[in-house]
């Protein structure tokens, strides 16, 4: 397995007669096979909400996502299943898939009862997943449905953090529309995975398995974006990188020296992995001149190899006397796509302190820059946001969360 890798930028072009200019570098990285099929093991664990409000219609189907899932599985890989409500348990240890019976009878006898503590799941999901994570793809599906009343919400992002040091990915499903937003979202960007809207139970199966498949495609992990700068070149000091694709995450930046490090996680072979960095570029002489260069570090499980260094890429921008602009149109939406993101949070806070007027005029800019970018699904539920507070109504739960997910990646016309 190999790294692929593109770097492109804003504008290929700057003008030599500038003191100061900025652009936009769009890296793509993704995983590239050398051989068809996939041959490394993976190891899921199911962190489950059994809470007294999963009672009923709610927990049925989500034991039926979670068996399906299960029978999905390929000899070799891992499973393990943890239930939490104000405690936590270990319903199923890290085992290698054998007998499904010895996983759907502890299944098919799970109840809902008691209250809500995510943290103690998070923590009990995370060490059953490290006992099985050895030259494997290791990933967690939380599932809640409810407030983490009884447990710590800053004790779930550190526990995100620890996970990410053990190399494991986390992803975050929030089910109904009761859950806290905020918390579920900073568990998945921490964990380097994604959070998922589940509205009604029904689509509890669809979920799991869209989630399923997309980890099926993991080819490399614990990946580092390593950016390096020419004299001359700076970042930008306020939110200098962010992923865009497949969701839009800000991105902490780590400086080791003149290198800039960035975590990315996974690396899946058919959906790359995109990170804008906004660069500050200082007066060049005329011709084409190296601003940058990139590499990315990564561990490959198949070969049970960790640290593995790609080959450099450089970033090379022409200066020219008589500029004329050589705009990349992908760029541009990927740029849309993080104003996106970031004016609906503007919105948000705006919404928090009151100011119903400012939130919708965010929210009305968000959905125009969705339609910029042709994201008429995300156009539609920012607009129709927009428009229920600026006629005097509050935003529904659900409401929120759908504007919050449409803001962080491009709606499919299945979740509309």
């Amino acid at each position: 397995m190999q790294v692929g890798l593109k770097c492109t930028l804003s504008d290929a072009h700057v003008d030599a007669t500038q003191i100061n200019s900025q652009r936009q570098v769009a890296v793509s990285i993704s995983a590239i096979p050398e051989a068809i099929g996939r041959n490394i093991p993976l190891n899921l664990c199911l962190i489950l909400d059994q809470s007294g409000s999963m009672e009923g219609r709610s927990l049925a189907t989500v034991k039926q996502a979670a068996q399906r899932l299960i029978e999905k599985l390929s000899p070799g890989d891992r499973i393990s299943i943890v239930t939490f409500n104000h405690k936590a348990k270990v319903l199923v240890p890290n085992q290698v898939i054998e007998d499904l019976d010895n996983l759907r009878i502890p299944l098919h006898q799970l109840e809902a009862a008691g209250g809500t503590s995510i943290d103690e799941g998070l923590r009990l999901g995370i060490e059953e997943l490290a006992k099985g994570k050895k030259d494997a793809v290791s990933q967690a599906f939380l599932l809640t449905d409810g407030e983490n009343e009884h447990g710590d919400n800053d004790r779930c992002l550190k526990l995100a953090q620890l996970a990410t040091g053990y190399n494991l990915t986390l992803n975050t499903l929030g089910f109904g529309d009761a859950w806290n937003q905020d918390v579920l979202e900073k568990i998945a960007d921490a964990g380097g995975g994604t959070l998922s809207f589940i509205e009604q139970p029904d689509q509890a199966v669809v979920e799991f398995s869209r989630l399923f498949d997309r980890i099926q495609s993991v080819g490399l992990t614990n990946a580092y974006l390593l950016l390096s700068l020419t004299p001359g070149i700076k970042l930008a000091e306020l939110k200098p990188i962010a992923q865009v694709v497949p969701d839009a995450i800000e991105l902490t930046v780590q400086q080791e020296g003149d290198v800039a490090i960035v975590r990315l996680g996974d690396l899946m072979v058919d959906a790359p992995r995109i990170v804008l960095a906004n660069l500050y570029v200082g007066q060049l002489p005329e011709g084409k001149q190296t601003i940058a260069t990139v590499q990315i570090r990564y561990d490959d499980p198949a070969l049970g190899q960790e640290g593995l260094p790609s080959e450099i890429f450089p970033i090379e921008i022409s200066a020219v006397t008589a500029f004329e602009p050589a705009i990349n149109p992908e760029v541009q939406n990927h740029i849309l796509a993080l104003a996106k993101y970031r004016q609906t949070q503007i919105a948000e806070a705006k919404l928090q302190q009151g100011d119903r007027a400012g939130a919708t005029t965010m929210l009305q800019t968000a959905a125009k820059t969705a339609l910029q970018m042709g994201d008429q699904g995300a156009a539609t539920v920012l607009q129709t946001s927009a428009t229920q507070l600026q006629a005097g109504q509050d935003l529904s739960e659900a409401d929120k969360k759908k504007t919050r997910l449409v803001s962080k990646t491009t709606l499919q016309v299945d979740e509309s």
